[in-house]
């Protein structure tokens, strides 16, 4: 993997990734070799207080010794609990113990405790879950500007993107087969006037199958010919540079014998079991960097797809001021601002998406707010996202100074993008 050469920012300590899924958690370092697949689940011993995850958790609670929780992702972004030995810990807290067990593989292997990034990959991202994992940098000590959430979908464009360039000319193409899920990747880089754009998207299958099929000669005919009928349907009259393969599902492929004929077929086929977390780790390198090794406009999941802005005069000029630009990262893009209304009863907003036949003007009436003259009420906008489709927006008026004190009125409103 190739990076221009770059003016490092501090790099101390260590650059993980973490692929977080309810059955399996892979966790990997950037530029080192090593990673780790572990089971989610994590156990407390019945007679005290100690946590044990992954295999040594099955082990405990195989000999009697420990009580198991699982599903904990689920758990977490439903504010579920769970009674231990008399004690009821929230799905948050069992995340918090789960995660730290995960930073403690590679904290013990490369002799540091130090986090210099942290990015989290998630196989869809909400609001709920991104909140608590919030939380869980907080218990462990680990500042907040520091941690980052992506989906999948993004994990696959950094790991993609940091390969060498001829690997990714053409379309590329990601199969994932795991516990209960088959799903289906696929990324274009291309290339602009303006802006290079990177567009890639999952698509669940509804062909997915349990994996213990496998473990029968006739059950792993069955899948080879599931996962051929897949291929043939997704790949079709499409020009791939590359088709990567992860997830459990692959960790061997000796049963799929036609579907790996299809595949190889005119195109290269990587097998790569920690595909998520490593790009997750190449992210988190790129924030050790002063400049961006991946200068594109990136549509994908966990980005917004509208560009945000209002209406404004500076200087006695008529000016768009940007709130929020296609690509950004919606849990990420806050903003707040000060603004002096002119005689206006609204705040004009246009939202442009990427077709821009599809451009609006969206009005909100400042309800409730007082007469004063012109140019004498100043209000604070705050823009914020609950998802890359909706919008949340407040309007507090500050009055002005002390001839004009503040009435508290605010409007608050909901924009679907």
């Amino acid at each position: 993997v190739s990076h221009g050469v770059m003016e490092e920012l501090s790099m101390d300590g260590l650059v993980i990734g973490l692929d977080l899924n309810d059955d399996y958690t892979q966790i990997c370092c950037y530029d080192k070799e090593k990673s780790w697949t572990i089971p989610t689940v994590i156990c407390r011993r019945k007679e005290e207080e100690v946590w044990l995850s992954g295999e040594e958790a099955y082990a405990a609670t195989l000999l009697g010794e420990g009580v198991i929780v699982d599903k904990l992702l689920k758990m977490a972004a439903k504010d579920g609990t769970s009674t231990i030995g008399g004690i009821c810990y929230g799905g948050g807290t069992l995340l918090k113990l789960f995660i730290e067990k995960m930073l403690g593989y590679p904290r013990k292997e490369f002799g540091t405790d130090e986090v210099a990034q942290l990015v989290i990959t998630l196989q869809s991202v909400d609001c709920r879950l991104l909140d608590t994992l919030m939380y869980c940098a907080d218990y462990l000590e680990i500042p907040r500007d520091r941690v980052h959430v992506i989906s999948h979908t993004e994990g696959f464009i950094y790991y993609v993107l940091s390969q060498k360039k001829e690997l990714w000319t053409n379309q590329v193409g990601l199969f994932e087969l795991s516990g209960e899920r088959l799903c289906y990747y696929e990324m274009k880089v291309q290339r602009g006037m303006r802006r290079n754009m990177v567009q890639a998207e999952a698509q669940n299958q509804e062909e997915a199958f349990n994996l213990d099929i496998l473990d029968s000669p006739s059950g792993s005919k069955l899948a080879d010919k599931i996962l051929t009928a897949c291929g043939e349907k997704l790949l079709n009259r499409k020009l791939f540079s590359t088709v990567f393969l992860t997830g459990k599902g692959f960790e061997r492929q000796d049963w799929a014998g036609g579907f790996m004929r299809l595949i190889c077929n005119r195109r290269k086929v990587f097998v790569e079991p920690c595909l998520f977390a490593r790009g997750a780790a190449f992210k988190g390198a790129d924030y050790t960097h002063q400049e961006t090794s991946y200068p594109y406009v990136f549509i994908c999941e966990g980005r917004l797809k509208a560009e945000v802005s209002l209406k404004v005069m500076r200087r006695g000029r008529e000016n768009q001021l940007v709130v929020a630009s296609y690509g950004d990262n919606w849990y990420e893009s806050k903003s707040s601002m000060d603004l002096i209304v002119d005689g206006q009863k609204e705040i004009e907003f246009i939202i442009s998406p990427l077709d821009s036949k599809k451009k609006k003007l969206v009005r909100i009436p400042l309800a409730g707010f007082p007469e004063r003259p012109p140019k004498t009420t100043r209000i604070e906008l705050k823009v914020a996202f609950t998802d890359e489709g909706t919008m949340t927006m407040s309007i507090r008026d500050k009055g002005f100074g002390e001839l004009f004190p503040s009435s508290g009125a605010v409007v608050k409103q909901e924009v679907n993008l």
